[in-house]
């Protein structure tokens, strides 16, 4: 995305990102579904409880 540290104007600043954001070349598709990386929760045991 475009530098814009420099420019104060709130509207105008707005105006730059969203020029940028039009010029920028479209993401890919996802290859991996989202989250596959998380660290899966384990089911704890079912029925009587583990004392």
């Amino acid at each position: 995305m475009a530098n814009t540290k420099s420019i104060t104007d709130k509207v105008e600043r707005k105006k730059v990102k969203r020029a940028a954001r039009k010029k920028a070349a479209p993401k890919a598709k996802r290859t991996t579904p989202r989250g596959s990386n998380k660290a899966k929760v384990r089911k704890l045991s079912r029925g009587q409880s583990k004392r």
